[in-house]
């Protein structure tokens, strides 16, 4: 299957936490590391998993992480088409709690791949199945040339730009970034699929296909939440395209969402014991 994800890169820092701060606390965090993550990256190397490699559409700022995301990403799978940006590679820390909650702060401007940068978008006509995070219309309307669409409610303006059908429209129930009403798009989408973390979700298609999905049990103990999310949207993005019924398709993507539960960090390190492979700043 070819898949392929239009998206963004953050170079995160995790600590882990005995706990959450209080105001003028000083802690000292148990564990530390640094991954190519963000979005796009943790849908990237989730549908490489699935599928056996993965052409991630993205862009890299110009300073020393470049290379270390570029690197750590194909190494997993992904084969990494990326647009030169003249500032620094967005950067974010997550703070993981003691029951594997966390809590995500980002800084520097955001940015993805547009219509207008030379990566070759003609291959996404190709494409089984495209998983849309970050991109300008123009490139939204490129990636509607792959036989499945799948995009984030966290791009709902950009959507609604475009004016493409997307197949399905991934959306949180509890996260008022990801937010969608009916009415928000047109042309409506196909079918939208609410999250509800530990509740399960729900799903309703354009056809009247109305359901709902239990959470998954989980194969060990949560490492932490991070990625949960897109991990699930790759997911559905995968069943999709190999053609499972819609409830088929939503227990299979929140699978994959229970696994990236028991994962550590954005892809799934070994406990690093406060090793750092690249300053944030």
């Amino acid at each position: 299957m070819r898949v392929s994800v239009v998206g963004h890169i953050e170079w995160v820092r995790f600590l882990k936490l005995a706990q959450f701060p209080r105001s003028g606390q000083i802690l000292r965090a148990e564990d530390a590391w640094d991954e190519a993550a963000g979005g796009g990256s943790v849908a990237a190397v989730e549908l490489a998993r699935l599928a056996g490699s993965c052409l991630f559409f993205t862009a890299l700022g110009n300073d020393g992480v470049t290379a270390l995301a570029r690197d750590a990403l194909e190494a997993r799978g992904v084969r990494v088409r990326a647009a030169a940006r003249q500032a620094p590679q967005r950067r974010a820390t997550t703070l993981i709690g003691p029951e594997g909650d966390r809590s995500i702060i980002v800084y520097g401007p955001a940015f993805g791949p547009a219509a207008e940068d030379a990566l070759g978008f003609e291959d996404l006509a190709g494409c089984d199945a495209v998983y849309l995070c970050k991109a300008d219309p123009a490139l939204v309307r490129l990636a509607r040339q792959a036989r499945v669409l799948v995009a984030t409610a966290r791009i709902l303006p950009i959507l609604r730009e475009a004016k493409v059908v997307v197949d399905a429209l991934v959306r949180s129930a509890n996260d008022e970034s990801e937010a969608y009403c009916a009415g928000d798009l047109e042309p409506l989408p196909r079918l939208v699929v609410s999250t509800e973390g530990a509740s399960g979700g729900s799903y309703e298609s354009l056809s009247g296909e109305i359901g709902r999905w239990a959470p998954e049990p989980l194969p060990g103990p949560i490492q932490d939440t991070y990625g949960a999310g897109d991990s699930f949207a790759a997911g559905l993005c995968y069943a999709l395209a190999a053609r499972l019924s819609l409830p088929e398709a939503v227990r299979f993507a929140a699978r994959r969402g229970a696994l990236a539960l028991c994962r550590r960090g954005a892809h799934g390190l070994p406990p690093a014991t406060l090793s750092l492979s690249q300053p944030s700043f």
